[in-house]
């Protein structure tokens, strides 16, 4: 008996003691493993984009009416001034049809030199009761309606004459000749690209940039253009106009930059690399599983260096786009985030960095 009650207390104290054990481990905190990341600054380096030189204001110029090309005076980088004649169409049909606009016009003003000479005879004989009113009222019809016809005549030699003037193509302003699609010989049809002129006075710099790079430029921001067979030579511009939508294929978008006084060195067509300085605000990038939402703002978790324990931060994300997010405030260089499992940490947990420990 006295054996039984031994082992009973024995067995009764295993069961305390390893009751104690249980308490001391569920006292130590609980250290979960956590895959981490370093945030980063964006490189303060600036960005370059290769482009070239563009004119500003360009002018593609079509004749507007159809023909024959008998002539073409200019060839590509030509210069050309004002009113100057660069193309012209073969205007015989042109001249017979303002022949026959002239020759309906003067059958129309002779028509109306009758009807106003009969229209006057029947006024004087209606004076003196000789004929009836009706008589004169169409005499007086018929010198309207001719009147009529001879304003539609000119009017038909008018637009014969403008006709014929549409058969020269004449330049609008001073340019140079950038491109030619018509050569002498061939019929073109109204509105078909002849040939294109631009200014050379008003220049811009235009550059594809990629679409994450391009949503960080603003109207209006500096730039530093250079040629690229002389790179030092470096002129100053402003981001004149940002194309609104990503081209589909290569995801760039167009972005034209005035330049300030270019010189002559910096022509038409030539290549060039446009740097666009440091942001004197760059953002920090980290994962974009790195943040969750916690009252209704975004939070990320940081881990302290001393005491490997998370802490929760919120921050202020201005882009999210893909795999990154770009942070503009609630984070350093330098900070290391948790990028899994956020929404199961608690704040002050321990944690362990595996990268770390395989050091």
């Amino acid at each position: 008996m006295k054996t039984l009650h031994a082992a009973w207390l024995a067995i009764a104290c295993a069961i305390s003691a390893g009751g104690c054990n249980d308490n001391r481990h569920a006292v130590a905190p609980r250290v979960r493993p956590a895959l981490t990341a370093v945030a980063g600054k964006e490189s303060d380096a600036s960005a370059a984009f290769a482009g070239k030189i563009e004119p500003r204001y360009s002018s593609t110029l079509a004749f507007r009416v159809v023909g024959r090309v008998i002539a073409r005076g200019v060839n590509v980088g030509d210069s050309v001034t004002k009113d100057a004649r660069l193309a012209a169409l073969d205007p015989l049909p042109y001249d017979l049809a303002v022949n026959a606009a002239r020759a309906g016009l003067a059958d129309a003003e002779a028509q109306l030199a009758n009807a106003k000479a009969a229209e006057e005879r029947l006024q004087a004989l209606f004076a003196e009761n000789h004929v009836p009113s009706q008589n004169l009222e169409a005499a007086q019809q018929a010198r309207e309606a001719t009147s009529a016809g001879v304003t539609r005549a000119q009017s038909a030699l008018d637009k014969a004459l403008e006709q014929r003037g549409y058969t020269e193509l004449i330049a609008d302003y001073d340019g140079v000749v950038t491109a030619i699609d018509t050569e002498v010989g061939q019929v073109v049809t109204p509105g078909q690209p002849v040939m294109a002129i631009a200014r050379p006075d008003v220049r811009d710099a235009v550059i594809d940039a990629p679409e994450d790079a391009a949503a960080n430029l603003q109207l209006g921001g500096a730039f530093e253009v250079a040629l690229s067979i002389a790179p030092s030579q470096r002129i100053h511009g402003q981001v004149r106009e940002i194309a609104p939508q990503a081209d589909s294929l290569t995801r760039s978008r167009r972005v034209k930059i005035a330049l300030d006084n270019p010189p002559a060195d910096f022509r038409l067509g030539a290549t060039i690399t446009a740097y666009a300085p440091a942001q004197a605000d760059a953002r920090i990038k980290i994962p974009a599983t790195a943040l969750f939402e916690r009252d209704g703002k975004l939070r990320v978790w940081t881990v302290d260096p001393a005491s490997k324990t998370v802490m929760m931060r919120e921050v202020n994300v201005v882009s999210h786009q893909g795999a990154a997010a770009e942070v503009s405030a609630g984070l350093e260089p330098g900070d290391r985030v948790v990028i899994a499992g956020v929404n199961s940490l608690e704040a002050g947990q321990s944690v362990k960095i595996p990268e770390e420990a395989s050091k």
